[in-house]
């Protein structure tokens, strides 16, 4: 007991230096560890959304849970748009429009050619042709791009430009 109070009585400026500094260094990690444990804090706290009396189980559980009804949404949701998609492509998606004199006597421009078709080159080629006395309107169907029925030659350019997709409509 004597040697160690003969040391620290030769030596007491050394170890009062050396507690100071771990004291210091204590002090250090303390101020550290409240930094974290208030970072940690403010992750549990949006974790839990200030909901009390709930434990962390509970809570991922009910996340898991929220999560699993989502992706049903989705699914569901993502049945719909495959559904509405191929009602649209069966949609008049495809339009060709000429406007023209039918007659060279005529001015104005108006008779004109329509095509409307799908996305399967199906529908239909209306065309109307303004006179005088009376105005006619003819209606031919269109299978996959072509017609059993001759066309003129403005129903033919209607035809192309609405295969072509020159009007086409974005819907």
């Amino acid at each position: 007991m004597v040697d160690i109070r003969l040391i620290i009585s030769n030596y007491y400026v050394e170890f009062i230096l050396g507690l100071s500094i771990l004291s210091l260094l204590l002090l250090i990690y303390i101020i550290v560890a409240s930094v974290r444990t208030r970072k940690l804090i403010k992750n549990y706290n949006k974790l839990v959304r200030g909901i009390k009396g709930i434990n962390i189980e509970d809570l991922l559980i009910e996340i898991n849970q929220d999560i699993d009804k989502i992706n049903k949404d989705i699914n569901f949701i993502e049945q719909k748009i495959s559904q509405i998609e191929t009602k649209l492509s069966f949609a008049i998606r495809r339009v060709g429009f000429m406007r023209y004199n039918a007659f060279d006597d005529m001015g104005s421009q108006l008779s004109f050619s329509l095509a409307l078709l799908d996305d399967f080159k199906n529908g239909i080629v209306l065309t109307s042709i303004y006179g005088r006395e009376d105005t006619v309107t003819y209606c031919k169907e269109i299978k996959d791009g072509t017609s059993n029925i001759p066309l003129s030659a403005e129903e033919i350019i209607v035809l192309e430009r609405a295969v072509k997709g020159e009007y086409s409509l974005n819907i």
